[in-house]
């Protein structure tokens, strides 16, 4: 299971996303767009958005903290 947020320190629906996951002990990587230039362009590569938060689970990509979908894609 691979799961990467491309998040900012300042994004509310950022931290719920990362919370949901910690409480549903889900490893994650997160990356501050705010900060990293580079994972900020792959981040738009990915999804086409500029907004915050984007989420990849296994390839599959998440605009916004869509609990449902995410729920769906890591089978829980």
């Amino acid at each position: 299971m691979s799961v990467i947020v491309y998040s900012t320190p300042t994004c509310p629906y950022c931290n719920m996303a990362k919370d949901y996951f910690k409480e549903h002990n889900v490893d994650y990587v997160d990356y501050n767009v705010a900060e990293d230039q580079t994972k900020a362009q792959e981040m738009v590569q990915k999804s086409g958005q500029m907004g915050v938060p984007v989420i990849d689970v296994n390839g599959s990509i998440v605009i916004g903290f869509d609990k449902p979908k995410i729920h769906a894609l890591l089978g829980l």
